[in-house]
């Protein structure tokens, strides 16, 4: 004989709250609706509901326990079926705590996909598009009815939606739930169907709308419109729509998290002596940076509050200038004379002159 402790995984003094929160979460596991196509966990769903049966009821337990055994007309006794002992879990069938009425369909969402350049992307915008979705049936005002009339209680399911038919098993009696072909689960019918949409109460048309773009965006990040998407299936709610942003690479910076990085390369007199270089700005302005004398390969200067604002915070990253040093690849005599002199004051030893190196 089962032991129906183990089965549940509860001691032989388990409480009766003990033993309908192991069925319960047991129950989610192992319904055949979890595991299609799975006849173990089928097999192990019905033990469990068979254990339940039997420790849920003090006068069956307490046959158990004194180890009388159980035939199938002991089983689900207090219960039409199995399908029953999850009524009284979940308020309708696994497949169904969806056995309530579904209702009219919710629109779909739709996904768009934005490109801004860093500029737009960094200050923010305001960006109209214009894309393919269901709208609301301006003829019927999306009740899907003809002017003048209006939906109906479904009477095949009575307006639930959902038509219960009983089926024996061994374990007893068991009721399947399904969807009302008649109503498509809504629980009502339209009898006169607008003649434009055809009873759905939205067709497809174009929606135009305007994205307002908040600043600090970047590649990656998502927004969302409630409401916005496509309408729903006779006056039931609109989906979403979700804009993905893409940012387009700038020339001039690179954009890491809400600081920018700028490169500038100057001559090696400028780095040795110092200069004033005009940086680009991110909104188009220039700001005067004053390169001291000496400067290195490599130095980075920060200019504060010049990167992207950042989003939904306030303030802004920082610019900053990367300083490269070129190295000159061809001389002049003249020029490279000037070089070899400066080598010797400063007691630097570069390669001999070669034929042909340097010249111009």
């Amino acid at each position: 004989m089962s032991d129906y402790y183990e089965i549940l995984g509860v001691t032989r003094d388990a409480t009766a709250e003990q033993i309908k929160k192991a069925f319960r979460s047991l129950a989610r596991d192992t319904h055949p609706d979890a595991n299609p196509g799975d006849s173990e966990a089928e097999a192990r769903f019905r033990q469990i509901a068979e254990a339940y049966e039997i420790l849920s009821d003090p006068d069956k337990r307490a046959r158990f326990d004194r180890g009388e055994t159980f035939g199938g007309q002991d089983l689900f006794s207090q219960f039409a079926g199995i399908e029953d002992i999850l009524q009284q879990f979940f308020g309708g069938t696994f497949g169904g705590f969806a056995g309530a009425r579904r209702g009219p369909e919710k629109g779909s969402d739709i996904r768009l996909t934005l490109d801004l350049s860093l500029a737009d992307a960094a200050f923010g915008m305001d960006h109209e598009v214009t894309f393919a979705a269901a709208v609301t049936c301006g003829d019927c005002n999306g009740t899907g009815s003809e002017p003048g009339e209006g939906p109906i209680t479904c009477s095949r399911c009575d307006g639930h939606g959902r038509l219960q038919v009983p089926r024996q098993t061994f374990l007893g009696t068991m009721m399947t739930v399904s969807m009302c072909p008649d109503c498509s689960g809504t629980g009502q019918r339209i009898d006169h169907p607008c003649e434009i949409c055809g009873g759905e109460g939205r067709h497809v048309g174009e929606r135009t709308m305007t994205i307002e773009v908040p600043q600090g965006v970047d590649t990656g990040t998502r927004l969302r419109l409630n409401g916005k998407g496509a309408a729903g299936h006779r006056r039931a709610a609109s989906g979403d729509v979700y804009v993905d942003i893409r940012v387009a690479q700038d020339d001039r910076f690179q954009r890491v998290g809400d600081d920018l990085h700028h490169r500038v390369s100057i001559g090696f007199t400028e780095a040795t002596f110092g200069t004033d270089l005009d940086i680009p700005l991110l909104d188009g302005e220039t700001e005067l940076l004053e390169i001291p004398a000496g400067t290195q390969p490599e130095t980075v200067y920060r200019i504060g509050k010049q990167g992207v604002p950042r989003l939904a915070r306030r303030g802004r990253g920082d610019l900053l200038v990367h300083i490269e040093v070129r190295v000159p690849t061809t001389l002049g005599e003249d020029a490279e004379d000037a070089l070899r002199s400066y080598a010797d004051i400063a007691g630097e030893q570069p390669a001999k002159r070669k034929r042909g190196l340097f010249r111009l």
